[in-house]
């Protein structure tokens, strides 16, 4: 391949969904954005070796990015959420801290609302409670489950990628289908209300929680819903639950809140949560939530510098 701005033009086009996958490989924002300029220099350095009558760009692109996956994951274990790892708590129960590398929210602003590859990134398979199941995978069994179900890789472009073969490739499609099974979650989410729809049942939370009512937000969240809080281990289901742990939340850190909307993991909507301390409000949690028809389902709620870092949030607001 000649020409090295032509080299850049070829390419660019793919850096989101490039970065989307390392997502969903790593579980990460930090590790998905290193992985992608890993990925660009090492296309850069072999750009001279790229064949176009042994393959398509996208898969040659893919195949790097891969490999740069894969050796990361060598030195690292998955990223899930602490519903998929430890047994269900008391919702007053003290809160534990876990020692583990969690599943980072991805902030919908990295993925380029303007950019003409989000329209073919698959958004329910960037959803926290699938990109959770995905780190219940081995590093190849996640890959291969990613190329051949979420980006529609064929079997032998997946085993080009992969540099395998084709009965592997199936082999381990089929065991990471039976162990996504096992965890309960589906990529494509039956029924989900529209981006409108669930904003408004959010728009509604954010209002009860300003007024620290704790009832208003119990009408508003389903019966089984369920809250987890990384990095603490804690986490529990149930609507009574819900409302014990809100009052003790209002109780231990006031009802002075400010509330800032973010939407995350290709549309889910949440809110960034400060506290007032004296004459600041200091970020407290991000809170990033699946919602049904029925209302609120679940709750994921991350604290962390990074993590509001990440959204471009400060970490304090006058």
């Amino acid at each position: 391949m000649s020409g090295e701005e032509g080299f850049d033009r070829r390419i660019e086009p793919f850096r989101t969904e490039l970065f989307a996958y390392c997502y969903r490989m790593l579980g990460s924002v930090h590790d998905a954005e290193d992985l992608v300029q890993e990925t660009w220099l090492r296309a850069w350095r072999a750009r001279e070796q790229y064949d176009e009558t042994r393959g398509s760009l996208r898969t040659w692109l893919y195949r790097i990015a891969t490999n740069a996956c894969l050796t990361a994951l060598k030195s690292r274990g998955g990223r899930p959420l602490p519903s998929g790892l430890v047994a269900e708590s008391d919702p007053l129960a003290p809160l534990v801290p876990g020692e583990h590398a969690w599943l980072q929210p991805l902030p919908d602003s990295l993925l380029g609302a303007d950019d003409p590859a989000v329209t073919v990134i698959d958004r329910s398979s960037l959803r926290l409670a699938f990109a959770s199941a995905l780190q219940h995978l081995s590093a190849r069994q996640r890959g291969t489950l990613i190329l051949r179900d979420v980006l529609s890789f064929s079997a032998s472009e997946t085993a080009e990628i992969l540099d395998t073969t084709v009965a592997s490739v199936n082999s381990s499609l089929q065991r990471a289908r039976a162990r996504l099974r096992e965890t309960g979650i589906r990529q494509e989410l039956v029924g989900e209300p529209s981006a409108a729809e669930q904003r408004t049942w959010v728009e509604r939370y954010m209002k009860a929680f300003e007024a620290a009512d704790v009832e208003a937000i119990k009408r508003l969240v389903t019966e089984d819903v369920l809250m987890e809080m990384p990095p603490m281990l804690n986490w529990f289901t149930g609507r009574a639950n819900y409302g014990l742990f809100m009052n003790w939340v209002f109780d231990a850190a006031g009802t002075e809140w400010l509330l800032r909307e973010v939407t995350a993991n290709g549309g889910q909507p949440g809110f960034a949560a400060y506290r007032r301390v004296g004459d600041v409000h200091q970020a407290h949690t991000l809170q990033v939530f699946t919602v049904t028809a029925e209302g609120i389902d679940r709750n994921s709620v991350f604290q962390g510098a990074e993590i509001f870092a990440a959204f471009g949030l400060p970490a304090e607001i006058p």
